[in-house]
């Protein structure tokens, strides 16, 4: 019978555990007392033949193995193969005993699916429920020692009452290598059709309950079958049990009692026993000889699964559920709490003292808030989480900002000219303002440059003249605008004598600022420059109205006439406006913009 000690626990009270150590079924010392007292004995030998048997020179040489020894031992990893071993064996153990079939459940789908109060009705289900006893008996008889010991044989199964001779018959002339524990369950199957054809079972749904919990049941006894094949690794095993055995040899001699005479580091006394040796061997040993005597729960040690009781148990309950307690239901009746909205079942004078505790009622229940902080707050006046949301936003705009000016390898030249597009624009107005040239204007065609290029960029050589119609990968023609050899950042006038000076102090505005050398590294397909856009203002350009389709995707048109480009267009005699170089980076020293407003809002781009 399994140790039951669960009443002597169940208050917590000082050395609550220390009347256990006295018990003797069941406990550590009844396990381990033999390989207890060989250690000992061994170890008391080894201590007597060193001390009286050895002449000096074998004792010195002792010595030496014994200190070699003693310091080597702990090389061998004792607690993580050990504590790893038991933990493995004690999960097994105990899916081992829910893996246990039980028939509560079918009995209860038996006693209120098969329906019929004759003795045929009877009969149905009494040989259902016994079909499913003897079922789980065939399995617990393969895997387990006693219920083997208790059901030798068949004929021990039949006088049993758990199968009938006719059965018997059908049973052995089912010839299988296989061990046949799954035939009641088919048996049980085809009854419960047989049933179903009868009207005895009234609906499919009740049918399949029936089919489902049997399928549970067997599934279980299959589990415990796969249990009793499939143990855990012999190597395993196999290296817990040397490493345990190795450790305590060891110990025989690196834990001996050396002569304090010779001055041994660590050997200044002997004391004849080795007391934490002992108690060494004792957890460690009790250790493996708990994993030995868990690994198979379906033996005959005092903590192994009561089988026998398990079948007692099972069939008497099973048979008693759909035969005697078939439709018998005690006389309905009014509760004593009939008319009571609030019924408190009695106490008895040992535990009065659960009424006098408050019922729970949340762990916030009785926190306590100041009253000046109770009161609802009007919206407006939480200013919080309007800051959140604009610095989250402001936030975002940055990244959005950050992540649209990293162009890819491919196109870095093409967000550089672009940006250098933006800040010669801005020059150009800070220098000369231009009334017909508009913010929104300016804002429509950054816009338009973000989102062409963000399609990809096209390869181009100077990454400029991609601004002719194109034809994209999937056939569609893209808008044409005029290419950057016939843009003019100033409108054609008079080269007067006034242009011509306006054209030196160009060169040396030109000299003091740093030129971009033409890009080579072409851009990927499908992005233009922001400065070759349709949207290109007629004073900052003419068009051309021809326009170029380029048929291959990674073609580019090549600048016809560099001067064009190259060369900056004078201003008419009558413009503020000075001439920009088309290629020219702003110069950092540029002098102050004419107001602040304009500089705060370069700033910000």
């Amino acid at each position: 019978m399994t140790v039951t000690y669960t009443a002597r626990v169940a208050n917590a009270r000082f050395c609550g555990f220390s009347k256990l150590l006295l018990a003797w079924k069941g406990s550590i010392y009844k396990v381990l007392y033999k390989e207890f007292l060989a250690f000992f004995a061994m170890y008391t030998a080894i201590s007597i033949t060193y001390r009286f048997f050895l002449v000096d020179d074998q004792k010195r040489y002792f010595e030496k193995l014994s200190i070699y020894c003693n310091h080597y031992a702990s090389l061998i990893p004792m607690s993580f193969v050990l504590g790893f071993y038991v933990t493995l064996i004690v999960n097994r153990w105990w899916n081992q005993y829910t893996s246990i079939p039980l028939p509560d459940r079918i009995m209860c789908t038996l006693s209120g699916g098969v329906q019929g109060g004759d003795e045929h009705g009877r009969l149905l289900r009494r040989t259902l429920m016994r079909y499913a006893s003897l079922s789980a008996l065939l399995i617990l008889r393969s895997v387990s020692t006693a219920v083997f010991k208790r059901f030798p044989t068949v004929d021990h199964v039949v006088e049993a009452g758990f199968m009938t001779r006719e059965e018997r018959k059908k049973f052995e002339s089912l010839h299988s290598p296989y061990n046949k524990y799954w035939i009641p369950c088919v048996w049980f199957t085809n009854l419960a059709a047989v049933a179903r054809c009868e009207g005895r079972i009234k609906d499919d749904n009740t049918y399949k309950l029936l089919l489902e919990e049997l399928n549970n049941f067997r599934g279980k006894c299959s589990m415990l079958f796969h249990y009793d094949m499939i143990s855990i690794p012999l190597v395993y095993t196999q290296v817990v049990t040397l490493a345990v055995y190795s450790f305590f040899l060891v110990c025989l001699i690196g834990r001996q009692f050396l002569d304090p005479g010779q001055g041994y580091p660590g050997h200044d006394l002997d004391l004849y026993v080795p007391i934490f040796t002992l108690l060494q061997f004792f957890f460690y040993a009790g250790w493996l000889k708990v994993a030995e005597q868990l690994i198979n729960p379906f033996g005959e040690d005092d903590d192994d699964f009561e089988t026998n009781w398990l079948i007692d148990r099972n069939f008497q309950v099973s048979m008693m559920a759909v035969d005697e307690m078939y439709g018998d239901l005690p006389m309905m009746e009014r509760d004593r709490y009939w008319n009571d909205s609030n019924p408190r079942p009695p106490y008895t004078a040992a535990t009065l003292f659960v009424l006098r505790k408050p019922s729970f009622q949340g762990s916030t229940f009785d926190m306590a808030i100041p009253k000046e902080e109770m009161h609802f707050q009007p919206l407006q006046e939480i200013s919080e989480n309007l800051e959140e949301s604009v610095t989250r936003n402001h936030n975002l705009a940055l990244f959005n900002r950050l992540l649209s000016s990293a162009p890819s390898p491919t196109g870095f030249m093409g967000g550089a000219l672009r940006r250098t597009s933006a800040q010669l624009r801005r020059l150009t107005r800070s220098i000369s303002p231009d009334p017909s040239f508009s913010d929104a204007e300016d804002e429509e065609e950054e816009s338009a440059g973000r989102s062409v290029g963000t399609a990809g960029s096209m390869p181009s050589g100077l990454g400029l003249d991609t601004t002719q119609s194109t034809i994209c990968s999937c056939g569609a023609l893209i808008s044409t605008c005029p290419p950057l050899s016939d843009v003019e950042f100033h409108q054609q006038g008079e080269r007067d004598g006034r242009g011509e000076e306006k054209d030196e102090k160009m060169v040396e505005k030109d000299s003091l600022v740093p030129k971009i050398p033409p890009p080579t590294v072409q851009a990927s397909a499908g992005r233009k420059s922001p400065l070759a856009l349709g949207q290109v203002k007629s004073h900052f350009c003419s068009s051309n109205t021809t326009n170029h389709s380029v048929p291959d995707f990674y073609s580019f048109q090549p600048i016809r006439d560099p001067a064009k480009v190259m060369t900056p267009k004078p201003n008419p005699p009558n413009s503020k406006e000075e001439a920009v170089s088309l290629l020219t980076v702003p110069s950092p020293e540029v002098s102050a913009f004419p107001e602040n407003s304009e500089r705060e809002r370069m700033l910000a781009d």
